[in-house]
């Protein structure tokens, strides 16, 4: 599914947060997702999650990265429950 990345400020509000890149979520449970992007991203970062018509617009965590010359492998959990997330692409 594709969606756009913003990573959040400690404080700020993530209504406000640019989006820096657009993203393919490649797997996903209720719970996390796994994506690659460019963005440099740590554990325990905050990103906000969209799609593209704004019925998926999260905020998850980020639980593991794999780092890799050009690119980041992320695994991300949900703050909070998100039903039926899988239909909103």
């Amino acid at each position: 599914m594709p969606v756009q990345l913003a990573r959040l400020t400690p404080g700020s509000d993530p209504a406000s947060a640019p989006f820096s890149e657009s993203i393919v979520l490649e797997f996903g449970t209720p719970r996390e997702v796994l994506f690659e992007c460019a963005t440099p991203l740590e554990f325990g970062d905050e990103l906000r999650l969209r799609n593209s018509d704004g019925s998926l617009d999260v905020i998850v965590a980020v639980v593991a990265v794999q780092c890799h010359p050009g690119k980041t492998v992320v695994a991300a959990r949900f703050r909070g429950e998100v039903p039926n997330w899988i239909v909103k692409s």
